[in-house]
């Protein structure tokens, strides 16, 4: 059961495909349905936010003392300054740029990481359902790049009912090998497997089928603390809290459809339409691209 519309749009911008542009929005397709502890001050009911600590000295520091560094070796580090961090960000185009398309069942699960619901706007129903329908009939998927609030994805365009869906997915080197890991032998044979046992394994798996239903599946721990909360609120046991505001997201450019091009894409124009479509992107989109931090991954 979906608990939050979709409705909002977070980015808008287009796909891309040869000389093809389909523009579109995306919209959140998931939630954290989990439960989110604030820390807030007993005295005063105040949010607790967290303090910039030396961890050596233990005191807390100015803003305009902190610089970042990437550590390249055990102790070492390399220090980048805000300029150069802003170079190396990725250039902004508002495209979903489909690199190339690959089979629905090649790419293994271990890579998606967060779905975007994507949705035609400014006349692009048609051309949305032409791409729709050729991922469905074909079997394919679309291995794609975006640039979201100045951070590159590899992404996935994936059919999914009546809508096309973009996962965002981890990079090759992000993903950890199975190398090292205890794993039995692939195949019956190899793993020792008895027919016998194949056959009451298959048995079993048969007995327990049956239709995906997500509605079945709840967050037990969410549900207990829920119920608690909802005890304090009928006593009455509650705080207010004022909350800091979110910012609204950023408009993003206006992409013309562009559906008359699919025929002259399959002629070999696909090189020169691509890179004159991003240059157009581009100076519309020139100066609004958003400051972000650089953090460190894990």
């Amino acid at each position: 059961m979906v608990t939050r519309s979709a409705a909002r749009t977070l980015w808008k911008g287009a796909i891309t495909f040869g000389l093809v542009h389909i523009p579109i929005g995306l919209h959140p397709a998931s939630s954290e349905q989990g439960i989110d502890f604030d820390w807030l001050d007993r005295r005063s009911m105040d949010p607790v936010g967290y303090k910039r600590i030396n961890k050596k000295t233990g005191k807390e520091i100015d803003r305009k003392d902190i610089v970042k560094g990437v550590e390249y070796e055990d102790g070492k580090y390399a220090i980048v300054s805000p300029q150069e961090i802003e170079s190396a960000y990725p250039r902004t185009t508002q495209t979903i740029e489909i690199l190339r398309f690959v089979n629905a069942g090649e790419i293994p699960f271990v890579y998606l990481e967060r779905p975007y619901y994507v949705a035609p706007s400014n006349r692009g129903q048609k051309v949305y359902a032409l791409l729709r329908e050729a991922l469905l009939k074909t079997g394919k998927v679309g291995l794609a790049k975006v640039v979201i609030a100045t951070r590159q994805h590899l992404a996935v365009l994936v059919p999914s009912g009546r809508a096309l869906v973009l996962n965002l997915m981890r990079w090759g080197d992000e993903v950890r090998s199975m190398e090292g890991l205890d794993l039995p032998p692939e195949g019956t044979r190899g793993a020792k497997i008895s027919a016998a046992e194949m056959k009451m394994a298959e048995q079993l798996v048969k007995d327990m089928t049956g239709p995906w239903e997500p509605d079945e599946f709840k967050d037990e721990f969410k549900r207990q603390v829920m119920k608690l909360v909802d005890r304090k609120v009928e006593a009455g046991d509650t705080e207010t809290v004022v909350e800091p505001e979110e910012e609204a997201p950023a408009a993003g450019a206006r992409i013309l459809d562009l559906t008359e091009l699919l025929a002259r894409s399959l002629k070999g124009g696909k090189a020169a339409g691509t890179r004159t479509a991003a240059k157009a992107t581009a100076k519309k989109t020139a100066g609004k691209r958003p400051a972000s931090k650089a953090r460190k991954r894990a």
